[in-house]
């Protein structure tokens, strides 16, 4: 402990009648703008639906290009917006590929069985 911090915890606050004055240092961290270019990247590689993934893809490269030049507000007005695309590019992705799996799978069986049928009509095996 240094001298002065030892002296200043023995001694206390001051109990005079004499007003305390204090300074407020206020000191804001950094902000951190989050621009979703590894998101936009991953959506326009496997859910690119109707090219959406390549403009939210965009929209991240703005915002990152914002918050390097120090427009925080730009920055973060193109984050909302490709978050907003990614999101939706994502959801659109997602039900497509599960509407492709469950229309495989409820087509398959009927396909297999129409080229059976076709098979004993024709007289195959």
């Amino acid at each position: 402990m240094i001298k002065e911090e030892h002296e200043v915890a023995i001694m206390g606050s001051p109990q005079g009648p004499g007003a305390v004055m204090s300074t407020v240092v206020n000191i804001q961290p950094e902000t951190i703008v989050p621009d979703h270019v590894v998101w936009s990247l991953f959506n326009t590689l496997f859910f690119n639906v109707c090219c959406l993934g390549f403009v939210a893809f965009a929209f991240s490269v703005k915002s990152r290009d914002r918050k390097m030049v120090g427009d925080l507000i730009g920055a973060r007005s193109y984050a909302s917006t490709a978050k907003c695309l990614n999101i939706l590019t994502l959801v659109l992705g997602l039900l497509g590929t599960i509407g492709f799996i469950v229309f495989l799978v409820l087509l398959l069986p009927a396909v297999i069985h129409a080229i059976t049928q076709a098979k004993h009509s024709l007289g195959g095996y």
